[in-house]
């Protein structure tokens, strides 16, 4: 007898990251798949149904994508997909379909995180059962939070990603400048992401006098890494830095003293450049509530698929 089958998704602009757990939340079978390579959400999960063959169909799922949730009829922020909650529900064959935004997916992941699955960057120490705060630039830049009570976790819906980025130095003032005469918004997203590191690059190039090059967010992070290219180092840098000054905005507007965990695909492939960047100085950087920011401890989420543990928990939670 197999038991009962889950079906989990993490959907992101780029990629859709399938998988099937069992009845205890073991992950039995995962593929990722090119979100430009379906035309909907249901055709890319009933492509990764008849890739993995499962021993029982999955009773229920849980969806976790990269935009709001607000009823039944969802559109992705970065990726052209629309689709029915209900009516992907039955495309699938599915007894129940729990669709939230991914960060709420990666939020509730936290608490089932192993020491192994985290890395800490600076000093602090949580405190227990306390709020947690959660952000993390991929494709573009999710924000949640953690509250405890009496039904365990709840995780807060939100798309803190598009608060406005505010400047901290003359030079980060010149290129939010630059960047308003090509957004009429310019977001935290704008410059903590995939391409907002193509943003913070061709930015700093124009305000040097060079033609940026067509660079790749990949292509950056590389050259930053190796140091082979000075702009690139410096939109890096300037990267992880804007990216501590939003995630110690998350920590007072939270009041996350559980900590505050940095997700995403990018900032774990950074490895040491983070934790010599100025994040965690940024971080703290608050005026007068500076004692209160530095005992909150940050870490790297490394695990590398958080959102299906929290997908897991969503379903146990709602059942």
């Amino acid at each position: 007898m197999t038991g009962t089958r889950y079906l989990v998704a993490d959907i992101g602009a780029t990629n859709a990251r399938f998988g099937l757990l069992d009845a205890a939340g073991r992950l039995l079978h995962t593929r990722t798949l090119p979100c430009n390579g379906y035309p909907t959400l249901e055709a890319a999960g009933q492509a990764y149904l008849a890739s993995a063959q499962p021993d029982a169909h999955p009773a229920e799922g849980a969806f976790a994508i990269a935009g709001p949730v607000t009823g039944d009829v969802l559109t992705m922020t970065n990726h052209p997909w629309t689709f029915s909650v209900l009516e992907t529900c039955k495309a699938l064959g599915l007894g129940r379909l729990e669709v939230v935004n991914d960060f709420t997916a990666v939020a509730m992941s936290i608490p089932l995180l192993a020491e192994a699955d985290r890395l800490q960057v600076g000093d602090g120490s949580p405190v227990p059962h306390d709020v947690i705060g959660v952000i993390g630039p991929g494709t573009g830049l999710g924000v949640s939070g953690l509250i405890h009570g009496p039904g365990g976790w709840t995780a807060l819906a939100g798309e803190g990603g598009h608060v406005t980025m505010a400047p901290v130095s003359d030079r980060e003032s010149a290129v939010l400048d630059r960047l308003r005469r090509q957004f009429t918004h310019v977001s935290a997203e704008r410059v903590i992401s995939g391409q907002g590191l193509v943003n913070l690059y061709e930015a700093l190039s124009l305000l040097d006098h060079r033609e940026p090059e067509g660079l790749t967010p990949a292509d950056i992070a590389g050259r930053g890494l190796d140091g082979s290219d000075a702009t690139c180092v410096e939109a890096l840098e300037m990267f992880c830095a804007m990216l501590g000054t939003v995630a110690g905005n998350l920590a007072l507007t939270l009041g996350s003293r559980g900590g505050v965990y940095i997700a995403g695909g990018i900032v774990p492939r950074l490895g040491g450049f983070f934790n010599r960047s100025r994040f965690r100085e940024r971080f703290v950087e608050k005026g007068r509530l500076r004692d209160f920011l530095g005992p909150i401890p940050t870490y790297v989420v490394t695990h590398e698929l958080p959102a299906f543990l929290g997908l897991k928990a969503v379903l146990d939670k709602v059942a």
